[in-house]
């Protein structure tokens, strides 16, 4: 399939799992009309609400219209109710399938900076890490590390935190509320995703997840989309006990998409000390290291857009 193709898919895609969260009565429309063989609206209602043609809406739908007017994504996206980061990555899919913007780069590099390196120690004891675009874990300082039980018992291409929320034991029982966190790590993969579906990395990650977790299957199926910069986390840590830590996320210059990701609490706070207690002795670190370093090299600057900036770590 050539590359416009697959982009104008991808937009249908989301046209379509969003169409299906919409319910009639959530427009005005009657609950009724028949059997329905899908949730959601029918795509005849859809294209009544957006003030198109049932063809027109369809092609859009299969990948077969590939240059929406801004008009018609406006129009599409009030009848969908979309709002914030839904609405964004509806018009960031529209400007993709037409080709008026370039894709993001085909993969992250994965090698980490020696200053990047040296940042992550700096900021010690708070935990802090690096991920790529798709939230694999490329380096990680002590607490880091330590935040992240289990994690490094994984070989280096396996250390993703979407795979750890559904595949790791520890994972499953470490954030709180485990439903919540989830479900908006599934959507950030789905943001950071939406411009380049067929990468490798994605295609592998979310190939392993649908088959071996039915809640990632079931998740990524509604196209949620959520791009955050920073938060808030509850933990149940099995060495240092319960804490709510805040966290900011750094996007990285010229690396194809890495985010430092640093966890903070209030001085003085049950929680800073429970933090505190991730940098002593009694909490033992991990057998692995972060990842073993290349020389850095800086790549030349770049005009391609920048990846989203959120973070479900």
């Amino acid at each position: 399939m050539a590359a416009a193709d697959t982009r104008g898919t991808e937009l249908g895609r989301y046209l379509k799992a969003r169409r299906a969260q919409v319910r009639p009565q959530d427009v005005g429309l009657p609950a009724g009309g028949g059997l329905r063989r899908t949730p959601g609206l029918r795509r005849e209602e859809l294209a009544a609400l957006a003030g198109m043609s049932v063809d027109y809406y369809i092609r859009l739908e299969r990948g077969r219209e590939t240059n929406p007017s801004p008009a018609v994504v406006d129009a599409l996206g009030r009848a969908l109710r979309l709002r914030g980061d839904g609405y964004e990555r509806l018009h960031e899919l529209a400007e993709l399938a037409s080709g008026r913007v370039s894709e993001l780069p085909a993969s992250s590099d994965h090698t980490v900076r020696d200053s990047v390196v040296r940042m992550l120690e700096s900021v010690s004891p708070l935990p802090a890490y690096v991920v790529n675009r798709y939230n694999r874990v490329l380096a990680a300082n002590p607490p880091g590390r330590r935040l992240l039980p289990g994690l490094w018992d994984w070989p280096e291409s396996q250390r993703n935190l979407v795979r750890y929320l559904f595949l790791h034991p520890v994972g499953r029982t470490l954030y709180e509320p485990w439903e919540e966190t989830v479900a908006l790590s599934v959507a950030h993969l789905r943001a950071v995703a939406g411009a380049d579906p067929d990468d490798p990395e994605l295609t592998a990650l979310v190939g392993e997840l649908v088959l071996k977790s039915p809640d990632f299957a079931r998740l990524w199926e509604r196209y949620d989309v959520c791009e955050r910069g920073g938060g808030q986390k509850s933990f149940r840590h099995p060495k240092v006990g319960p804490m709510t830590l805040t966290y900011e996320v750094m996007r990285l210059a010229r690396t194809g998409g890495q985010r430092m990701v640093v966890y903070q609490a209030a001085p003085g706070t049950p929680d800073e000390k429970a933090m505190l207690r991730l940098q002593s002795a009694d909490a033992r670190p991990e057998s692995a290291p972060s990842v073993r370093l290349e020389p850095a090299t800086e790549p030349c600057p770049t005009s391609a857009p920048c990846p989203a900036h959120a973070s479900a770590d």
